[in-house]
């Protein structure tokens, strides 16, 4: 009788094995593009940009907001209605053997910690639209062009411009911990008298998690009045396969003018048909990638796309600033002087309360992270908080993981989702209406194989035996099937449990962790 009895414990163990464990939530670090930045690694020494140190901090630094200028998707902008005499009017003030797109390996930068000693800085030009120094530029503050550029000379020769060279020589510095950066042009290490001084035309400090600009009128680093960090090519973002935002661009000639984000103008000219500074161009959409072309091309193709290039300097090419890591491989970037100008349309660019900065950007929450088990339909807990009248798309799509996982209605907040094998998922839920900055949030699914148990006779003994689920395991017993009789009888890492001299009538379930 009683292992007759004891059978009722098979339909209980499966429905248990139905039992989801719902965890706290953990927010996630989620950039413009739905990537996961995970964790901030902390910077405790200084880190030159060539180096995979300055990679893992830089791939998980979001620079400047989600929906700041930089990365904001101009993939659906309308066109500006002269789009196309102002793109002919950039094609035609180039020599003819310049009216082809050129990666320029110019700008580099250092990652500082947060309490990197400040130094005075001596502004000699723009004093007056600068802001104070000390900056906190360490003894190998990286000038713009090393170590690509410069040939043999040492950074320390560099930095000094032993040769004469002169050149824009911008420097840029980024302090993670406090999130700022800071950027001169013209820089140069004085030696004099055994002391070192800096010197820079001028220089900006920039504050990485707001959209703040410069005054009005005020250049920076840059003659557009823009940050430069946020617009150069970098090697992390290549080997990941995309530019995730808008790209530096110079252009030969522009107008008296600047349009956001810019605050700064540096021309004579009012020709309506040249670009503004700040002024927004797109690679069209129809121009096919070719497959040919290297890993680093492709990247760059995909961001202009989608996040396009925006004019921050006059100049003899139509370049975008790429940082000159000497990681490049040879010939990274040698189809790309092959993209002709007229692959290129300008867009009607947003204003500071407009696009994604404008009210009403969809909220989501993913929900809680689950613990399940293979082959178990999990209903997803999702949320949308939303009030803007714009049509609104969320989708459910599989981020990570070791299998594919089978999605039911996945434009439902409470899609359903199936696990076919063990192992961490993350499960990312979006929220776009095509205006602002798509809202994103993730899950953490944890599925383990379901516990199967069966129960037999050995001699006088009962013998418990399991499978799946992951340890430790927990014996429990119970003399009804209440919720609230359930005794713990021991926990193990094993498959098995004998029960002496087994007598009465019980039910017993294994729990997995």
């Amino acid at each position: 009788m009683p292992f007759a009895q004891s059978r009722l414990l098979r339909p209980f163990i499966n429905i248990f094995a139905l039992f989801l464990l719902i965890c706290v939530a953990r927010a996630e670090r989620i950039n413009h593009e739905g990537r996961i930045l995970g964790p901030m690694p902390a910077v405790t020494n200084v880190i030159l940009f060539n180096t995979p140190e300055a990679d893992a901090i830089m791939s998980g630094l979001q620079i400047f907001p989600r929906d700041n200028a930089w990365n904001e998707d101009i993939s659906r902008r309308p066109l500006l209605t002269n789009s196309d005499a102002m793109m002919g009017q950039i094609f035609s003030d180039l020599a003819a053997n310049r009216r082809t797109a050129q990666a320029f390996q110019e700008m580099n930068f250092v990652l500082v910690p947060a309490n990197q000693p400040p130094v005075p800085i001596q502004f000699d030009t723009y004093a007056d639209e600068s802001d104070p120094s000390p900056y906190p530029f360490p003894a190998n503050t990286p000038i713009e062009g090393w170590p690509t550029q410069t040939g043999s000379q040492s950074l320390f020769d560099w930095q000094k411009d032993i040769n004469g060279v002169g050149g824009d020589r911008h420097a840029i510095v980024i302090q993670p911990g406090s999130g700022f950066a800071w950027e001169t042009w013209s820089t140069d290490l004085v030696v004099a008298n055994n002391a070192t001084n800096w010197t820079a035309a001028n220089g900006a400090k920039w504050n990485l998690n707001t959209n703040a600009l410069r005054p009005a009128g005020w250049t920076s680093a840059d003659a557009a009045g823009l940050p430069m960090l946020g617009g150069l090519v970098r090697y992390d973002e290549c080997e990941r396969g995309m530019v995730e935002h808008a790209m530096r661009l110079i252009v030969k000639r522009t107008r008296r003018a600047y349009i956001y984000p810019a605050t700064h103008a540096a021309s004579t000219t009012n020709l309506v048909d040249l670009p503004a500074m700040g002024q927004r161009l797109r690679l069209k959409a129809g121009f096919t990638i070719p497959s040919g072309w290297t890993k680093e091309e492709k990247a760059i193709l995909k961001g202009l796309q989608k996040y396009g290039a925006i004019v921050a300097d006059n100049g003899g090419f139509f370049s975008i600033s790429v940082v000159p890591d000497n990681r490049w491989p040879s010939g990274a970037f040698s189809h790309f002087s092959s993209l002709s100008i007229t692959n290129f349309e300008v867009v009607q660019s947003t204003g500071p309360t407009e696009g994604p900065r404008s009210p009403g950007a969809p909220q989501v929450s993913a929900g809680a992270d689950i613990a399940t088990q293979v082959g178990v339909a999990v209903s997803l807990r999702g949320t949308v908080v939303y009030t803007n009248p714009a049509p609104l798309t969320t989708t459910w799509s599989l981020y990570s993981g070791p299998r594919q996982v089978t999605l039911s209605n996945p434009s439902l907040t409470n899609a359903s989702a199936i696990f076919s094998a063990p192992g961490t998922y993350t499960l990312l839920l979006k929220a776009d209406n095509g205006i602002h900055t798509p809202a994103f949030d993730a899950v953490v699914v944890s599925v383990s194989d379901a516990i199967q148990l069966r129960m037999r006779r050995n001699g006088t003994n009962a013998m418990l035996e399991w499978q799946g689920g992951t340890p430790p395991y927990t014996v429990e017993k119970a003399t009804t099937l209440s919720a609230t009789q359930w005794q713990p009888l021991l926990t193990t890492n094993g498959t098995n449990l004998a029960l002496s001299s087994f007598s009465g009538s019980a039910f017993f379930r294994v729990k997995g962790q």
